[in-house]
């Protein structure tokens, strides 16, 4: 277990990370949200051990994490980092690079267990190419499964799929991740991308201004948003007052709703200006205007420019928003 309590960082005299507290179970994949900047990246490399905290413990099993003022060397031999510099041998195959944690001794074993990894990554065909010839992509994934070759009890992924292309991001995230539950190794994944996040985590920590203003599953994150922030986070977010959706509700506060749920209606709803479509294969977004502020939803054909539409929700949604 990742235990994290009342964590405090700053870079000389400015803050980065202030009473930032969290448990992580065995083999749980957690997932670190936010925007640039907040202190994602740095919170993994202070549970890896390269920075000293100002405040607080962390904790991996019975066993504290210190940092290079305790230790010359960071780092546990449980726990790996996969940072957003891949740390490679760029003369050497792809092979060599994964199998290089594995015991020469079992030769067999060896080939048996390089050959697995690299059909996870999707590699196998460039198993004898130099690193050096790869795309940043492809050195991204050699660095995935170099990493997953050395068995780590937590593994910490900073971006892992930044630099890989949309054609094989998909399967390499389900791969990945299927392979991690598969062999329980706990996960802590700092990502800008929601595709990492709502598939694929047990838990998701959202950090803002220093600090953890949300911590849940991602089904109730995404579902019941605590603010307009954390929905953005999850998908295209609006907020809306509700008495303008449904003219006989009785409440004037505004509630979240999701570019995908909002309906084009002829008659009623919320009124607005369409400014701009955005085409997206299966569907255009649209944004649109009230009152000043943006509007974005999804329809499935273009929509003139200029032209107003009524826009309207569920009242399971409203509903759901409300509780």
């Amino acid at each position: 277990m990742l235990r994290i309590n009342n964590l405090d960082f700053s870079y000389d005299e400015t803050a980065i990370l202030e009473k930032i507290s969290f448990h992580i179970k065995k083999g749980e994949h957690v997932s670190l949200i936010g925007e640039s900047g907040c202190g994602k990246s740095t919170l993994l490399k202070l549970i890896y051990g390269i920075y000293d905290l100002n405040n607080g413990t962390i904790f991996w099993k019975e066993n504290q994490i210190l940092g290079p003022a305790f230790k010359l060397i960071p780092g546990e031999k449980y726990i790996k980092f996969l940072a957003q510099d891949y740390d490679l041998m760029p003369h050497t195959t792809v092979f060599e690079n994964v199998s290089q944690y594995l015991s020469v001794f079992e030769p067999e074993e060896l080939k048996k267990r390089t050959q697995e990894l690299l059909e996870t990554i999707e590699m196998t065909s460039f198993a004898h190419t130099r690193v050096k010839y790869l795309s940043g992509g492809q050195q991204q994934r050699v660095a995935l499964a170099r990493v997953l070759a050395q068995q780590p009890e937590l593994l910490l992924l900073d971006e892992p799929f930044s630099h890989i292309d949309n054609y094989r991001k998909n399967s390499l995230r389900r791969n990945i991740f299927k392979y991690l539950k598969k062999e329980k190794v706990t996960v802590l994944t700092a990502t800008h991308d929601p595709s990492d996040v709502l598939p694929y985590a047990d838990q998701v920590i959202v950090i803002k201004n220093r600090k953890i203003i949300a911590q849940d599953s991602p089904e109730k994150l995404y579902e019941r948003p605590t603010n307009l922030y954390v929905a953005s986070l999850l998908g295209e977010a609006n907020r809306i007052p509700v008495n303008v959706v449904k003219t006989y509700a009785n409440t004037k506060r505004r509630i979240i709703v999701y570019a995908n749920e909002f309906k084009v209606s002829e008659k009623s709803g919320l009124k607005v200006q369409v400014k701009k479509n955005y085409y997206q294969g299966v569907n255009y977004l649209i944004e649109a205007v009230y009152e000043k502020q943006k509007i974005f939803f999804y329809h499935t054909t273009a929509i003139e420019k200029g032209k107003k539409v009524y826009l309207n929700i569920s009242i399971e949604t409203i509903n759901q928003r409300l509780s």
